[in-house]
Formats: C-alpha cells, structure tokens, sequence
C-alpha cells in the first residue's frame, strides 16, 4: 500500500474512481458533533415519552399479570368499524394478530413491550446505543400503526428514523459518547494512525 493510498477518513470509490461522500448538509446534519445538542433535545423528549408510557404499565396488573389490557388492545384491532370495514388495512397483519390472541400470547407479550418502552426510554434518555434505541422505538410505533393506533406515532416514528440517520453524533452528549468508542468509534481521533482506503471493486 503507498502513501497515496492511505486517508485519514474511510473513502469509497465506484469502479469509475468517483469517490462517493455525503453531501455538506447531511455531514452536518448527521456527522457534525456541533449539531449534537439538537439530537439531545430530541433524543431526550422522544425518550421521555416512551419511560412515562412504559413505567405507567409497570404498575399496572393488567400489563405486568393478566395482559389483559394487551388483549382488549389486539381485540379492538382485528374488529371491523361501522360499514364492515377492518380497523388493519392488511390482512397478513390482522391475521398474526389474530394468531397471537388464539395462542394467549398477550399474557408474555404484555410484560415485554412494558420492558421495551421502559428500556428504550432510559437508552434514549442516557444516550446509551441510541441508533439501536431508536430503531427498536420506531418498530414499535410501525407495530402500533400497522394496528391502526395512530396517535403520535406517526411523528415519535419520524423522530426516531432521524435519530437512526444521526446515530453517530445523537448520543455524543450522552453515554455513547465513551460507549462507542470503546466498541470502536465513528468518530475520528487526530492521533489515530490513518485508515485504509475501501475501494467497491
């Protein structure tokens, strides 16, 4: 490997040899540790909102015992409004649904989505693997829109896909500052030696 091949930043190339970069915006944006007290605000309402709907059910029988309320949930989801028309758009959807109240799966069920709201509020709010964090929030507000529970989710979902985007720089104010790097950081250190260069062959 020559010196010329060497960067101090991972470079792809196309075949052509055009180099492939975001652009200005999107490194700020998504790279910048500047905008990084912008990801803290979101990061923290955002996660804020999922602690207080998670601990609200940890106290709460019908969430951390019977699953009962998990079950109304999933039951007013595969009913059909006025007109015949099913409250799921998909099928495939309400059939899983289905299947999972047939099997009593709202009895476990109930217990882990009171843990994972609970989880990913306090991984949001710290900054612990907030991309991980992030997407584990979004699929969750995916499962409550697939059941037709609009809501907020539709704008906490959109919060989070950015969170995801900004995963490298949303929880630098925050424990992945120290918790990334020590897994191997995105960021870049002055006194790193130089990184190779990825070429797409």
């Amino acid at each position: 490997m020559t010196a010329t091949q060497a960067t101090t930043t991972h470079v792809v190339k196309t075949r052509a040899g055009r180099t492939i970069t975001d652009p200005p915006i999107a490194k700020f944006l998504f790279q910048d540790t500047r905008f990084a007290p912008v990801w803290l605000v979101i990061r923290v309402l955002l996660g804020l909102t999922w602690l207080q709907s998670g601990v609200n059910k940890l106290g709460n029988p019908a969430w951390m015992q019977t699953g009962e309320a998990l079950k109304g949930f999933w039951q007013s989801a595969i009913a059909t409004e006025d007109g015949g028309r099913p409250t799921i758009a998909y099928d495939w959807y309400r059939s899983f649904i289905q299947s999972m109240l047939d099997a009593g799966a709202y009895t476990w069920f109930a217990k882990l989505v009171t843990i994972g709201e609970t989880a990913v509020g306090i991984m949001l709010i710290i900054g612990a693997f907030t991309g991980v964090a992030a997407f584990l929030g979004m699929f969750m507000n995916w499962n409550y829109i697939m059941a037709g529970s609009a809501s907020t989710n539709a704008m906490l979902m959109v919060a989070a896909v950015l969170l995801i985007l900004a995963w490298k720089t949303a929880g630098y104010i925050g424990v992945d500052r120290w918790l990334l790097k020590r897994l191997g950081t995105p960021w870049i250190d002055p006194d790193e030696p130089p990184r190779r260069k990825v070429v797409v062959q």
